[in-house]
Order: structure tokens, then sequence, then C-alpha cells
């Protein structure tokens, strides 16, 4: 598959990360020229002056547990546009939608949509814990209220993306709509696999490995 390096999310964002890993990463990002760099908040604005317009940088809200206050995702948010940011993946609160509080859910999303104009909304709606009507019902809300891109996972739970769970929400979202499969996702066959069952977007660790597999052949 040609330019896949354009599918995927770069990530680090575990809590011991240095600077030096971040000065590394920055480097690995040039040489392959992924789609987004996602680190943590407090690397948002050396990250964007390193890297080059055309990379986008992505950060995390309310990560990776959900259950922050509306107010205070909806700051974070705000901040990390003023940071530089480019893309936000917030994690929706999960113990409000399996409450079925869908009203919630809705208001959180397009309170923080309009608290980053312009901006892209990624919602992790963390699959692992999610029965099949609760994903669909994530998705349909997700769409509704603005947001652009429904996320399986935050890669922090022992279980991340599933093929059969992305297929479910590209059916439910249609084709226009963003699906980002996250979470073990380690290798080009596997990214593969899950952008032929309809993500546009990979979240991973491993683009650097991804990417040395397919220059081997």
């Amino acid at each position: 598959m040609e330019k896949i390096n354009r599918y995927i999310d770069q990530t680090i964002l575990k809590p011991e990360t240095t600077e030096q890993d971040i000065v590394a990463f920055l480097k690995e990002m040039k040489t392959y020229r992924f789609f987004a760099a996602c680190v943590n908040p407090c690397w948002v604005r050396f990250v964007r002056t390193e890297l080059p317009q055309d990379i986008k940088v992505c950060s995390v809200v309310g990560f990776p547990l959900g259950a922050s206050s509306t107010k205070v995702k909806a700051y974070a948010a705000a901040d990390l546009v003023e940071n530089g940011c480019d893309e936000i993946d917030m994690v929706m609160n999960i113990g409000k939608l399996k409450s079925k509080d869908y009203k919630y859910v809705g208001q959180e999303i397009r309170i923080i949509v309009k608290a980053i104009p312009g901006k892209v909304l990624k919602v992790i709606i963390e699959t692992c814990l999610l029965t099949d009507e609760e994903k669909k019902a994530a998705a349909r809300i997700i769409m509704e209220k603005g947001a652009h891109f429904v996320k399986t996972s935050t890669g922090f739970l022992k279980k991340g993306a599933e093929v059969r769970d992305v297929t479910m929400l590209r059916n439910i979202v249609g084709p226009d709509f963003g699906v980002k499969a996250s979470g073990g996702i380690r290798d080009y066959a596997l990214a593969k696999t899950f952008i032929q069952a309809g993500a546009n977007r990979i979240g991973t660790s491993a683009g650097v490995q991804i990417m040395q597999t397919l220059e081997r052949g």
C-alpha cells in the first residue's frame, strides 16, 4: 500500500517520555513524514515549532480515562489549540455512555467542538469496554455533535483496536466520516488490514517499524 505513512498518527504518550525522547521522535517524524505527531500536552508547543506545517500536531484530552469534567476538557482543548495543536483526541466519558446518559455525552462533545473552532476532534470510545450497541450509539452521537473521527482506543487498556469494530464503525458512520484505529497496531500487515476494513487513520507508536518493514519489501 502506497503512502501508508500518511495514514499514521505516530504517538509518544508514555508518562516517562523525556525531552531526549521527543527530540528523537521528531527526527523520525521528519524522516517518515507521518500525518500527525501525537504527543502529551506539555510537548505540544515545542513539537509545533520543530515540525513543518504539513505535519499535523495532535494531543490528548481527558486521557486516558475520559472522566474529567466537561469544563476541564474544554479548557484543556482550547489550551492545546493556543499552543499550536491541530488535532485533539478526546476520551469520551465512558461511564456516562454506559449509563445511557446520551445527553451528557453529546453536550460534552458539542462544547469541545465549539472550544476548538476549525480544528479536528477525534473522540475515543474505548471499544473493549463497550457492547456493540454502545459502540453504535457512541458513533452516532459523535457524528451528530460535530466531531470528526470516532477512535477505537487509548491503547492503555488490555485490548486495543479490533478489525470487526472498525468494520462496524465504518458501516455506522458511512464512507466520509473519520475512523481511527489505535491500540496494538505494530506491523505493516495489520495496519493494512485495518485500512482495508475502513480506518482512514492509524494511531500507533510503531510507525517507524511499519515503514521499515515496507522498505524491506
